[in-house]
């Protein structure tokens, strides 16, 4: 969206219903970009910016609710706040910046783009995702990636209890203490490729921190095929 001139367009919620608000940006976007949108006085509630198709630029000064910028496709969302379940779930690309916290499920079944949480994510950020790129600012809570089939999170803080529960072939990258692996999910070699890896997503979200400082946590594959004798 470089090099593009923006045409502004603000909503304030405490004047204009949500249901408005989503309403234009589902019907009155244009595909070809170039627009901003900025919504005031959010006030954690749901839903805000669900199920974009254009390329705009979305900022919701506050807090929000459940779901927020769900769905995303092509946007790029900055919320100046904290966020409820569900920031980016099920998103397919673009980016999503959360300038707070984020509750559980940050990131869930997300297909592709970037989920920037410049705080703490709670449990199961990025549970069942599916190809996206999650980096956290700060820590994350427990069952962290839980079956997470592809993708890649980034954790400058510390994880919490069953990091990479049922992993598949997400990776995930830890800058601080992990206090358990969940099932199936081992500590592995730092790569070059993966300090490449973690330079480029952590240049993407704005830090500064030293790669060498994360250690690479994937799926030691036990769990692809059901095994009676386990059983």
């Amino acid at each position: 969206m470089d090099g593009v001139t923006m045409e502004k367009v603000t909503f304030d919620l405490a004047q204009t219903p949500l249901r408005a608000v989503n309403h234009y940006l589902h019907h009155n976007l244009t595909q070809t970009g170039g627009q901003a949108i900025e919504i005031l006085n959010p006030d954690g509630a749901h839903n805000i910016a669900v199920g974009l198709n254009a390329p705009v630029e979305v900022k919701i000064l506050g807090h929000a609710g459940y779901y927020a910028a769900s769905m995303n496709q092509l946007a790029n969302v900055t919320i100046a706040g904290n966020v409820g379940t569900g920031v980016a779930e099920n998103m397919m690309s673009g980016r999503v910046h959360v300038k707070g916290f984020a509750s559980v499920s940050a990131g869930a079944s997300a297909h592709g783009g970037l989920l920037i949480i410049d705080g703490d994510a709670s449990l199961r950020c990025g549970i069942s995702l599916k190809g996206a790129d999650i980096v956290v600012g700060g820590s994350v809570g427990s069952f962290a990636a839980f079956m997470a089939q592809a993708g890649r999170i980034v954790v400058c803080g510390n994880a919490g209890e069953a990091l990479g529960d049922s992993l598949y072939e997400a990776v995930i990258y830890v800058r601080g203490s992990i206090k358990s692996l969940g099932a199936d999910a081992q500590l592995e070699p730092m790569s070059e490729a993966d300090y490449a890896t973690v330079a480029e997503l952590l240049a993407k979200a704005g830090f500064s921190h030293n790669p060498q400082d994360f250690k690479r946590v994937a799926s030691a594959k036990q769990l692809y095929h059901w095994n009676e004798e386990r059983e």
